[in-house]
């Protein structure tokens, strides 16, 4: 199969982006840096791409200029071990961004994701279909994902 590699389009931050991305994920780094040439269209030396690894996943970032920004029909789906995970990725990435319901957000890019523990799945998909009712409803009502409010809510705790 090739090789897939999510390409983000930035209009000048591309490297400011990637170096914010590369301090909220451990195992990352910066690989590679290009640059405009004299053939344009933005002036020659302006960072063209960036390409960086978020703990062994690569991505691409462009500076493409404004024509084009980020919204949420895509979104980076960050599945978190427990709630501390949940609570680190959801406070460093929201940083100058905006919260959304369900545990989405977008970063102070635009750059839209979904801060998601890994229990949620289960309990979404519970057999009971009440306790993923209860789950769902409560899971709706939050914006940063609570696990244990998410759990209790589930087992048909009211608080």
């Amino acid at each position: 199969m090739p090789k897939i590699t999510p390409n983000l389009w930035f209009d000048t931050q591309s490297v400011e982006a990637a170096e914010f991305y590369c301090s909220v994920f451990p195992n990352s780094r910066i690989t590679n840096i290009t640059h405009y040439t004299e053939a344009g269209p933005r002036p020659a030396g302006t960072v063209l791409t960036v390409e960086f690894e978020l703990d062994g996943q690569e991505y691409l970032a462009i500076n493409g200029g404004p024509e084009f920004t980020f919204d949420e029909a895509i979104s980076l789906a960050v599945t978190c071990a427990d709630q501390e995970e949940v609570d680190h990725y959801w406070t460093r990435l929201s940083e100058g961004g905006q919260e959304g319901p369900c545990g989405w957000l977008k970063d102070k890019y635009g750059l839209s994701w979904q801060i998601v523990p890994e229990a949620m799945a289960g309990l979404l998909q519970d057999a009971d279909p009440a306790r993923a009712t209860r789950a769902m409803r409560a899971m709706l009502g939050m914006k940063k994902l609570d696990l244990a409010a998410l759990r209790a809510a589930a087992d048909g705790a009211t608080g």
